[in-house]
């Protein structure tokens, strides 16, 4: 496990044993996948947008209503940090 320090432009070095885990090199875009607090680094390539491509298939609500339930999400994570 690496620790970081986020600079005041919100930037992160990403820990070099997280970078070996995952195949990081200099250049590589990455992804990051938001699930409740969880939040995972992958390194997009080909197989992670073709495992993306399908995820919404079966969903039955709008790109607007799950940008809406996002950030009402963000705004109640907010208010507990900021109690």
């Amino acid at each position: 496990m690496g620790i970081a320090k986020i600079t005041r432009n919100w930037q992160v070095t990403i820990p070099k044993d997280v970078r070996e885990l995952k195949g990081l090199e200099e250049g590589d875009n990455i992804i990051f996948a938001i699930e409740g607090e969880r939040v995972d680094i992958l390194k997009m390539n080909r197989d992670v947008i073709r495992a993306a491509a399908g995820l919404w298939t079966e969903t039955k609500e709008t790109g607007i209503a799950y940008e809406n339930r996002l950030r009402k999400t963000w705004e109640s994570r907010r208010k507990r940090e900021f109690q």
